[in-house]
């Protein structure tokens, strides 16, 4: 039996590292147990972080001190901003890393951090005394701490197809994570059947990429940290360019001639698989009318030559894999060096999680990651950053990290996962969000960094910058509505010299940037006297101008519903006892046992006319 630590996280991935690394920066005594120290920080599948939606969770994360931002910044070798032509709330970072040097980079963060001890082994049992965790049981040896965050990925049970072919395993080249689900059930929990996959990995040298789409990099990237400043030589490592090809119909034939050979289709997966990254054999059938789909040729790293075809996820047999994948042009000649597969893994439903994250039936117990039924490195990052700190309040005695559904995307990740719960495994989307022209990815600093600072994970410093932006934006955008352009006969000849429709009374240069047809940089040429912003600056100030009616109904939208937020609920509020309810909403109330008026509107199931009885009944008991 050891002690010494407050907290253990089991579990070293994207999740299981934010939560070891907050928790240790916020003076926690804090034990990180993996499988393999060698496999820290692990890209286990696409080697690329960020995408929409994706990408606003990491900027969040690095506002409130998150490490996710900073390793992919100097270790990105491929730096685009998606969807620039649409509207700002979907615009988002997105970088293909180093697989090799981000597993590197990050494990060598938590290996330098004070207060963090690091262990190897394999954790079988939690450990509870009277409804409180006290630890847990690593090969066999007790391991005692406060609170424990669990973050096994896709190691509880795992089970990798190859076709016909079964391996007991959470990842190709790793063992799975045995008895743990048997502890978790014990303890009481409810666990669940998860699918995901994975696609081959090809050989550079056999790829003819002449017959390949180009995609380069941004030629002016930006980085995913506030802290990561456009001078300090960044991007860090060369930048590398991606390819873009599509299946044939000659694919999808071969797919179809083996479905029956197909682990997902011959039930031998009983998971349920990610609906927004389908496989291979998914899309063929499911999407039968499509002649062709995308392939996005993503190289691995620098010193390799691997390559990861984005789009191919597929667990059929090798031979088959490798006939397919020469269907496709530029792939006549590839050669496989790792056949695609799929793993199942158990889960726990997350509707048996607080809004810390957690549990209900243990005091003191932790879920982040995977193991709460959601897919991609970011959900999991900011679902183990979430749980590390609140596991060190907890302990602290300090206030929960709560953010609102307006506050931020990560609030709404959480929010979905324990109260609205899941029936397939959950992705992030800004379309989840009610108020996502509040959520940029542009503004996730002016929104958390002051929260972070609470939490001792920002510095004086970092927040003093951003309320420096802050007071910056306040002032331009303050200059741009006094200042008043007249339509002078000059002004106007300018303005149709520039194709631009000339102002036909006085009008301030905020209105003439609320055009459709002028942006902050071209409306230079009519503001001489503008300071010099950075690029970053200039454009929150032509969002927040361009876009403030929109910012002001969302706003006022935000307010109304903190005022049901504000209603809260008694925790040992008995809903059987209730008159007046469905059972269906007695039992999905019971289920979630919701903290607030709010919350419990958002439960599906939850009809207008049962929120308005709940509301008019909490309200005669004094709550709120």
């Amino acid at each position: 039996m050891s002690s010494g630590h407050d907290l253990i996280v089991v579990g070293l991935g994207h999740a299981g590292c934010e939560a070891a690394l907050a928790a240790a920066r916020m003076g926690l005594r804090v034990l990180g147990i993996t499988l393999r120290a060698d496999r820290i920080g692990l890209m286990s599948c696409n080697p690329a972080i960020g995408g929409t939606g994706k990408g606003q969770l990491v900027r969040e994360l690095d506002a409130l001190g998150g490490e996710m931002g900073k390793v992919a910044d100097a270790t990105g070798t491929h730096f685009r901003r998606l969807n620039e032509s649409k509207g700002p709330a979907v615009r988002a970072r997105r970088a293909l890393c180093d697989r090799r040097l981000y597993a590197l980079e990050l494990a060598r963060r938590l290996r330098a951090q004070p207060g963090l001890d690091l262990a190897e082994g394999q954790v079988t049992a939690v450990l509870s005394d009277a409804g409180r965790v006290v630890g847990v049981r690593a090969d066999g040896e007790e391991r005692l701490a406060s609170a424990v965050v669990l973050t096994t990925g896709t190691f509880l049970h795992g089970l990798m197809h190859v076709g016909a072919e079964k391996v007991v395993g959470g990842r190709e080249g790793d063992v799975a994570a045995v008895g743990l689900s048997e502890s978790l059930r014990g303890l009481g929990f409810e666990l669940g059947r998860f699918k995901t996959g994975t696609p081959a990995r090809l050989d550079r040298r056999t790829i003819d990429y002449s017959r390949t789409e180009e995609q380069l990099p941004d030629r002016a990237p930006r980085p995913f940290s506030f802290s990561t400043g456009l001078d300090s030589g960044f991007p860090t490592l060369r930048q590398l360019p991606c390819a873009i090809t599509h299946t044939t119909d000659r694919t999808h034939a071969v797919v179809r001639a083996n479905l029956s050979r197909s682990p997902l289709f011959a039930g031998e997966i009983v998971g349920t698989g990610p609906r927004y990254c389908p496989s291979l054999e998914d899309k063929v059938v499911r999407f039968a009318h499509r002649d062709r789909h995308q392939v996005f040729l993503e190289p691995d790293g620098l010193d390799t030559d691997v390559v990861y075809p984005a789009g191919l996820s597929t667990s059929l047999p090798a031979e088959v894999q490798l006939e397919l994948l020469r269907t496709i042009e530029g792939l006549e000649q590839v050669e496989v060096l790792l056949p695609g597969y799929a793993v199942e893994y158990d889960f726990v439903p997350p509707t048996q999680l607080e809004p810390t994250l957690e549990t209900r039936r243990i005091e003191g117990l932790f879920l982040a990651g995977q193991l709460n039924w959601t897919s991609g490195y970011e959900e999991a990052a900011v679902q183990g950053f979430w749980a590390g700190v609140n596991a060190a309040q907890r302990i602290r005695g300090g206030p929960p990290l709560q953010l609102a559904r307006s506050e931020a995307l990560m609030g709404v990740l959480v929010d979905d996962l324990v109260t609205r719960g899941v029936d397939e495994p959950y992705r992030i989307f800004t379309s989840r969000a009610e108020h996502r022209l509040l959520l940029r990815e542009d503004n996730a600093d002016l929104r958390l960094a002051a929260v972070g600072a609470k939490l001792g994970l920002v510095t004086a410093g970092e927040l003093e910058r951003s309320e420096e932006k802050r007071r910056t934006i306040a002032r331009e955008k303050q200059r741009l509505e006094a200042t008043v352009l007249n339509p002078t006969l000059a002004v106007r000849a300018d303005f149709e010299a520039r194709a631009w429709t000339p102002p036909r009374v006085p009008t301030s240069l905020a209105g003439l940037l609320r055009r459709s047809e002028l942006d902050y940089q071209r409306l230079a040429a009519a503001d001489p006297g503008r300071p010099d912003l950075p690029r970053d600056l200039a454009d929150e100030v032509e969002l927040e101008v361009r876009y403030q009616g929109y910012v002001e109904r969302q706003e006022a939208w935000v307010q109304r519903a903190k005022a049901m937020e504000a209603l809260t609920i008694p925790e040992d509020l008995a809903y059987q006892e209730l008159k007046g309810f469905s059972r269906e909403v007695v039992e999905r109330l019971s289920s979630v046992r919701p903290r607030t008026l709010g919350q419990a509107a958002r439960i599906p199931g939850m009809t207008p006319a049962a929120v308005g009885l709940l509301a008019a009944l909490v309200g005669r008991r004094g709550c709120g």
